[in-house]
This record gives C-alpha cells, sequence and structure tokens, in this order.
C-alpha cells in the first residue's frame, strides 16, 4: 500500500469517526427545530389548573420539574428531572433577555435552585406552584418571585426554534 492509498483511508476513517459522534446531534436539533416557542407556551397553557402532586410527572399532577419536563417531552425535547439539574443544562439567559420558552430559575427553599418555571414574555411565567397546581405569575412578583428569582436558562436544542 503505497502511502497516498493510507492517507486517503485515513482521512476517510476520520470523517466516519467525525458522522458517527455528530449524526445523534444533527438529528436531535433537526428534530427540535420544529418546535417553536408559541407551540410551547401553547401546550403549557393547555395545563392551567392541573393540580400539584410532589413528583408529579402527568396530568394527573405536576411538580414544577414534572410539569417542565412534560411540556418539553410533548415537543421532543428532553430535559433533567429535577430544577436543579435544568439549572445545569442549556445557556445562561440575562434577565433582560429573556425569550419565550427560556427555563427561569427560583430559590424557594433557601438553598440554591428549588423550582422552575417556563418564561411565557411579557414578564410572566408558568408553573405548577405547590398551592395552585398550574398558573402564571409576574417574575416580578414583590411578594415572593422577585425576590427568589436565581436566573434563567435557554435549552440549546430549542433555541433555534424559539428565535424564529
Amino acid at each position: 500500500m503505497n502511502l497516498k492509498s493510507m492517507s486517503q483511508k485515513v482521512t476517510a476513517m476520520l470523517l466516519l469517526s467525525v458522522l458517527l459522534v455528530t449524526a445523534p446531534f444533527a438529528v436531535n436539533t433537526q428534530a427540535a427545530s420544529s418546535v417553536n416557542s408559541s407551540e410551547l407556551v401553547a401546550t403549557a397553557k393547555d395545563l392551567i389548573g392541573t393540580k400539584y402532586r410532589g413528583g408529579g410527572t402527568t396530568k394527573a399532577g405536576f411538580d414544577c420539574s414534572g410539569f417542565v419536563s412534560y411540556v418539553y417531552k410533548d415537543l421532543g425535547v428532553s430535559l433533567p428531572r429535577t430544577s436543579s439539574g435544568m439549572y445545569a443544562s442549556g445557556s445562561k439567559v440575562g434577565k433582560s433577555d429573556l425569550a419565550s420558552g427560556d427555563l427561569v430559575f427560583f430559590n424557594t427553599a433557601g438553598k440554591g435552585v428549588s423550582h422552575v418555571g417556563i418564561y411565557i414574555g411579557d414578564g410572566k411565567f408558568i408553573h405548577s406552584s405547590s398551592s395552585k397546581g398550574v398558573k402564571i405569575d409576574k417574575l416580578s412578583d414583590p411578594h415572593y418571585w422577585g425576590d427568589r428569582y436565581v436566573g434563567a436558562k435557554r435549552i440549546a436544542d430549542v433555541t433555534v426554534a424559539i428565535n424564529k
């Protein structure tokens, strides 16, 4: 085997390796491109009134992260199960740069991230509250949420669709 032939085989193997490693990500991104913020918000709003259930992940009752996971999963995007796991995902977003579909996080238990919701625009978010189930609240609510806001994340798989 000559040097040119060996070089071509190595190049072909490298290209194949890159394709095998990146193909799952390309498929996931393509599937997520059909998700847009209006679909996401509509799916979430359809669940308003669903009762709260600790550890709940179904329409029978949701906790905060179960609700968020359910909404995203319905549109083909998998998220970590807990609010702290979700906070470790995605890209940080400044409060002034929030877009519909971004995840917003709060400290309600006194030790780090303990609550998550979905930003829906106009300074509002939808979430599953322990007192009233799935509902919409204002981020800047001076009586509760405003002081407990920790930050926001944009989920990479949905970013392209959200910003269309």
